[in-house]
């Protein structure tokens, strides 16, 4: 199975990912647990992509490219931005960062993906998760 959808950075547009989330977890019968961590990783890269990477810029797009295999569900997004380092995002849980309502995406993404990687100076984003 494979889906590649494509949107404008738009926040509205973040319901257009969430709804293949869903049709996807009902097709491939994901136990609550695994459909939750896909989705809330899926939304903060996505958000991330069009928020932080391509500023809100209804011109430049975001691909988000979905491809299960026989144990793994693997989902990349990709944006338009100038990229980051993705190796120098503070921690959120050290004391100094506790309290900043920003900050945590990334953090959620790696604790609820089972693998995480960063490309293209982190304009693309994997994430896989095993089903």
């Amino acid at each position: 199975m494979r889906k590649d959808i494509e949107i404008s950075s738009d926040a509205e547009n973040l319901r257009i990912v969430e709804k293949i989330i869903d049709d996807m977890s009902l097709e491939l019968d994901l136990s609550d647990e695994v459909y939750g961590n896909v989705l809330v990783a899926t939304m903060e890269a996505t958000n991330n992509a069009i928020v932080h990477g391509n500023k809100s810029d209804p011109e430049k797009q975001v691909k988000v490219e979905i491809l299960k295999d026989e144990n793994s569900l693997v989902i990349k997004i990709a944006d338009q931005g100038s990229g980051f380092d993705y190796s120098t995002v503070p921690d959120p849980t050290s004391p100094e960062n506790i309290e900043k309502i920003n900050g945590r995406g990334i953090f959620l993404m790696k604790r609820l993906s089972d693998d995480i990687v960063f490309y293209d100076e982190g304009r693309i984003v994997e994430l896989k998760f095993k089903v």
